[in-house]
């Protein structure tokens, strides 16, 4: 994680973020980026687990991390002395961060009515009774996307006037040191010709790489095409059965997790994601600050991570003819003309979702809300 060097524009605040664990989502990694950057930025920033361990945690370059749970139970939810630390860490700010968090955001508010609890709204996916409680006792709710403001307003009844909405900020960004792309596709047996696929999420159902799979298999034995999966979780065997299943080995590879996939973003010609319940994907983000345009399906605030028609296309849920169909027509453009696409894709995202700007804004809202 690099480090991040802010000016400090306002008095030092003490900041938790809580998260449940940090697995090797996309949450997670905002999770660390934030608490790292508010640290860097002269905000001592502590990043409080329920569960100890999980792929990012060695990825902390700056905050602190602190586990509730001795040894790792297995269980999201439980949070044992969470209460205790808090009164300990004496925060001004607890940002809450992923749905387990989100589900004990009200109940801390409570305890702690001096402190600035606020939650955020990050999923496409219908939020469990705790965290719906939640939202009427927090002090402010973050949304990293328009449509996600207005999920909360229109179907949870939140008022506009407690949500702010702050996109996700780019973690990994272009960098000339990456590995090439060129070797990296040799090292996989890819020629130049052949368009190569990428989706970088973990294996989850809502992330639905099933879905591309199945995609895949709808194309033509001459269509020089291969997927490449890259993450981990629990429904990464599914997926390998079902590539077998089909005779798909040699057209879809799965890389495991990487702990910083730019060199993957650099071999490949098209992003892809198939999910219908993510929430402004990390990974579209990502992709395209790297050059890479995207073939998505609908999904809440996929549509604002990126400039729709230009820097990539958006699908209806389900439609595999038609997205298929973009990828090729996608593969068969000329040498300028993926230029301009990758150039455009690129200015967008680093522009639109740098971190530094994200990150003032959370600390902008801090102060905002009396968090002095």
């Amino acid at each position: 994680m690099p480090f991040y060097s802010y000016s400090t524009a306002f008095p030092a605040l003490n900041i938790v973020v809580l998260q449940d664990r940090l697995r090797s989502g996309g949450t997670e990694r905002q999770s660390v980026l934030l608490a790292d950057a508010f640290t860097a930025k002269g905000h001592p920033a502590t990043l409080l687990t329920f569960r100890p361990g999980g792929a990012l945690a060695a990825t902390l370059a700056h905050a602190g991390q602190i586990s509730l749970q001795r040894f790792d139970t297995g269980l999201d939810w439980f949070a044992p002395g969470l209460s205790k630390t808090l009164r300990q860490l004496k925060p001004k700010v607890i940002l809450c961060m992923g749905r387990m968090a989100n589900c004990h955001a009200g109940s801390i508010q409570k305890r702690f009515p001096e402190c600035a609890v606020i939650a955020t709204m990050r999923t496409g996916k219908p939020l469990p009774w705790a965290f719906r409680r939640s939202l009427s006792k927090v002090r402010h709710i973050i949304a990293n996307s328009q449509q996600a403001r207005s999920a909360l307003t229109e179907r949870y009844g939140v008022a506009d006037d407690r949500i702010t909405v702050i996109n996700n900020s780019v973690v990994f960004r272009p960098d000339p040191r990456a590995a090439s792309g060129p070797a990296t596709r040799a090292d996989h047996g890819v020629g130049s010709q052949t368009v190569v696929l990428l989706c970088v999420a973990m294996f989850r159902p809502e992330k639905n790489q099933r879905e591309l799979i199945e995609i895949m298999d709808g194309f033509s034995s001459d269509d020089d095409i291969q997927l490449w999966l890259a993450g981990d979780g629990p429904t990464l065997s599914e997926c390998e059965i079902l590539v077998e299943e089909r005779g798909l080995q040699n057209r879809v590879r799965f890389l495991g997790w990487l702990p910083d996939p730019s060199a993957a973003y650099a071999a490949a010609d098209i992003a892809v994601h198939a999910s219908w319940s993510e929430a402004l994907s990390n990974f579209i983000i990502e992709a395209q600050a790297h050059g890479l345009p995207a073939v998505v399906y609908d999904a809440q605030g996929n549509s604002e991570c990126m400039i729709p028609g230009k820097t990539g296309f958006i699908i209806p849920p389900g439609d595999r003819k038609q997205f298929r169909a973009t990828i090729l027509e996608m593969a068969r453009e000329d040498k300028e003309t993926r230029a301009r696409r990758s150039a455009l894709a690129s200015s967008f995202a680093r522009t639109s979702f740098d971190h530094s700007r994200q990150v003032t804004a959370y600390l902008n809202l801090f102060r905002s809300l009396g968090a002095h």
